[in-house]
């Protein structure tokens, strides 16, 4: 008897040993233990010292862990003199992020003495100078005071409670004027709030710019348009087959054909991308044609960071363009908080970094909406709106997709187009995890919506805008 629970005891032993064995193997064949602590290291560094939040919060905790549950078994140190952040998957697997000058916080680069942290400082002047809304009084007999805030009351429940809709923020902006600011307990008004894939319009934005500015046409194809000595390897391999047909307007369009997908598993080609990649626009552009340029949209974070290293050839030095997001766009609109941040190579992650307080986001907004001026000075060339508006495809989907930009109303491909309520006009930055800056050009309004949302359903943005623009003056 005591030979038979023996043999059983081994044989259980045995198939434990081969199951661990099994998953550990997995974990290592798609690198996930590295990927987990880089995924920390970066989202907890961003936290602490681009967005400016307490590190006496447990930043893991709210930022990290609502992602899976499974990172659980990931831990961080912060250094708050070396504005570091290293983090360990099971005590091993170290992966260090550090805050760079006009870089963000980057994975796998030394700390920058000279760089200095965001810290938060609302300004009680009104908007657009500073962070204050008007108040109520001053809105307006055609604003529905009353139902407005219902509405932003309503979409507020459920902060800090990454089990809920966990929204960090919201903002109504009508006819140039911030109604509605508001950020919850632990997020001042001037707290830098990610952005995730509303970065890709920031990234649109700043294209446009430096393209009218250097004169290079939209229809160039992307191998033409490097300087002589910026161009990266990946572009020989481009010229030798149907990539060489690829343009400009391709990449802001969403029609590069390559063969990269969207995927979010923790085996995906997003998370590989964002975590496991020290050049990520190197590790884009090495993907083969899947379909001819131009024939075929679909959304791919890959593609803006493609779009990213072009504009980095554009430049003489990699300071000028690391610094070009602040100078070109971000101080001149008087957005403080803001930033794009870059991968460990030096490229914008122009797909998925980008930070500003809700008031920014507002603010970058507006801008958009007024067509590139701001309070009558020209920001960005005239064209930027009605290039983000054009329809990436003549049907489908992609009619629902501008220049990097959302278009929610479209009656063909808008995701809103059955919610009533959404303008046919409105475009949208959207972010993965419920964040929204919606322009309206036909009712004067940008509506701001930041949040952690990673719950299923937890955040319904076209009924939320719909929502709001029921309380706008008509």
């Amino acid at each position: 008897m005591e030979r038979r629970v023996k043999k059983v005891l081994i044989g259980i032993g045995v198939v434990l040993g081969v199951l661990v064995a099994v998953v550990v193997a997995a974990l290592l064949w798609f690198d996930i233990p590295a990927k987990a602590s880089a995924m920390a290291a970066k989202t907890v560094c961003s936290a602490a010292f681009v967005a400016g939040r307490p590190t006496s919060n447990d930043l893991f905790a709210e930022d990290v862990l609502p992602a899976s549950s499974v990172l659980a078994v990931v831990s961080t140190d912060i250094d708050e003199q070396a504005r570091t952040v290293t983090a360990r998957f099971l005590g091993t697997f170290p992966r260090t992020a550090a805050l760079v000058t006009d870089r963000g916080c980057v994975v796998g680069l030394a700390a920058d003495p000279a760089a200095e942290p965001h810290v938060p400082s609302p300004d009680p002047a009104p908007w657009p100078r500073g962070d204050a809304p008007l108040p109520e009084s001053a809105w307006g007999a055609g604003v529905d005071a009353e139902a407005l805030q219902a509405v932003v009351d309503a979409a507020m429940v459920g902060a800090g409670d990454p089990a809920a809709a966990n929204p960090r923020g919201i903002a109504v902006v009508h006819d140039g004027r911030l109604l509605v600011a508001t950020t919850p307990e632990g997020f001042p008004a001037d707290t830098g709030l990610h952005g995730w894939s509303m970065t890709k319009t920031l990234t649109g934005m700043l294209f446009w710019k430096l393209a009218q500015d250097r004169g290079l046409d939209l229809a160039t194809p992307v191998v033409e348009a490097f300087p002589a000595g910026r161009e990266p390897a990946w572009v020989a391999d481009w010229r030798t087959d149907d990539r060489a047909r690829m343009t400009l307007a391709d990449l802001l369009f969403m029609r590069d054909g390559l063969d990269n997908t969207e995927d979010y598993a923790i085996t995906g080609d997003v998370p590989q991308m964002l975590y496991g990649e020290p050049d990520m626009a190197t590790w884009a552009a090495d993907r083969p044609s899947a379909a001819p340029p131009g024939d075929r949209w679909l959304y791919l974070s890959a593609t803006t960071n493609i779009l990213s290293a072009v504009a980095r050839a554009q430049f003489d030095s990699d300071a000028e363009y690391w610094a070009y997001p602040r100078t070109a766009l971000f101080e001149p609109v008087g957005t403080e908080s803001a930033v794009i941040e870059s991968d460990t190579a030096g490229t914008w992650v122009g797909s998925s970094y980008g930070w500003a307080s809700a008031t920014d986001w507002a603010k970058l907004g507006q801008l958009m909406l007024d067509d590139g001026r701001w309070r009558g000075r020209p920001v960005l060339p005239a064209g930027w709106r009605e290039l983000a508006a054009t329809p990436a495809m003549p049907d489908g989907e992609g009619h629902g997709y501008g220049a990097q930009t959302w278009l929610p109303g479209d009656p063909i491909g808008g995701e809103c187009q059955d919610t009533p309520g959404v303008p046919q006009d409105t475009l949208s930055m959207e972010g993965h995890w419920g964040q929204l800056v919606a322009m309206v050009p036909s009712r004067e309004a940008v509506v701001v919506r930041m949040g952690w949302t990673v719950v299923d359903d937890g955040f319904d943005s076209c009924q939320f805008l719909a929502d709001v623009l029921a309380t706008l003056p008509g």
